[in-house]
């Protein structure tokens, strides 16, 4: 059985009450807030029956009101990036902003990061939901979302479904940060990670895939075998990891699958990660660089933590042979992702 309650977090000024909802079960607690559908905080136990903070965060709400790295946010309308914020659907162009430059990134100056949404317990989490009007930060025609928490036992599953009045590129993530050690400890060299895919999509100097599908096989981006963050990072061409894996082939119907394992073996937490998205981006952190004050006085440097993001391929929307990232009238969008948290 899982305990759902909630609390005021704070008051954002011509947007209202934040609420923190917390979700309980014996062995994890997540707590999320109406801004941007964020998790604050996510405790789990590790070998030893010890409780401690997994994710990166701030303590209150005027740090969640910048959050210039997503922590925790849910990210859209569009996740990732957008070649030069520009689109085009049935030969009409679209311009979005350029909050990357020179690309957009994560839904644009006022994502779904940035909202504050309508909230509504259910019998083991709470969901989330939030209209977005029609030509919202440049995108086509309104968008009805919500976001599901649901928390059994030691799984969080995050659903996520939405409809549009007029064709719209959609592709929705949560961004969260994950070191399993403990939020506030620098860095996740110790972490094992395994990937089950067998291509990832090479980017180019901006962090727009090039469109190539390439094999892992016989690269720094095979995680098919558990591997060493800190070693293979090593090996990485760049600051590090920040690509996405490809966890199925386009056109395949969505099926959630099991995509990532995270192991840390001095505090013996393992994270399982299953999705019905197409795609994962793995990202080790590389733009943190400590400026930030997070939870408990706790600075976040370089590698501090590591994000898994299930997604659509980034850039889909101008790429044919990625995976369809259009959401027309009368359909419906609906991904599940799951993450299993346990220890050994």
């Amino acid at each position: 059985m899982t305990e759902v309650s909630k609390e005021e977090f704070g008051v954002i000024p011509g947007q209202g009450n934040v609420e923190k909802w917390k979700l309980k079960s014996q062995s994890v607690t997540v707590e999320i807030i109406s801004l941007g559908c964020i998790i604050t905080s996510l405790k789990t136990k590790d070998k030893n029956g010890e409780m401690d903070d997994i994710v990166l965060g701030f303590d209150s709400l005027e740090g969640y009101l910048t959050n210039p790295r997503y922590f925790g946010a849910v990210v859209g309308r569009v996740a990732n990036r957008i070649a030069g914020g520009r689109f085009a659907i049935d030969g009409r162009e679209y311009q979005l902003a350029v909050n990357n430059a020179p690309n957009a990134l994560h839904g644009g100056l006022k994502g779904f990061d940035k909202a504050v949404w309508e909230c509504e317990g259910t019998a083991d989490g709470v969901r989330l939901s939030l209209i977005s009007p029609a030509g919202e930060e440049g995108y086509p025609g309104e968008l009805s979302a919500s976001v599901t928490y649901c928390l059994l036992g030691n799984t969080l599953t995050v659903q996520y479904q939405a409809t549009a009045s007029q064709a719209t590129p959609i592709n929705l993530t949560n961004h969260s940060y994950f070191n399993l050690a403990g939020h506030g400890t620098p860095d996740i060299y110790d972490h094992q990670v395994s990937i089950n895919a067998d291509a990832y999509l090479p980017v180019d100097d901006t962090m727009i895939p090039t469109g190539e599908v390439r094999a892992v096989e016989g690269t720094p981006f095979d995680l098919r075998k558990p591997v060493l963050i800190g070693l293979r990072l090593e090996e990485v061409p760049g600051p590090g990891f920040d690509h996405n894996f490809c966890l199925s082939s386009p056109g395949a119907p969505p099926q959630e699958r099991p995509c990532a394992r995270v192991y840390h073996a001095q505090s013996g937490r393992v994270l399982e990660v299953s999705s019905s998205q197409p795609g994962v981006q793995f990202y080790t952190a590389n733009f943190l660089d400590g400026s930030l004050r997070g939870k408990g006085g706790a600075t976040y440097p370089k590698h501090s933590a590591l994000c898994l993001e299930t997604q659509n391929w980034p850039d889909a929307v101008n790429q044919p042979h990625f995976p369809n990232a259009l959401l027309k009238p009368g359909e419906t969008y609906s991904h599940t992702t799951r993450f299993c948290f346990s220890f050994i």
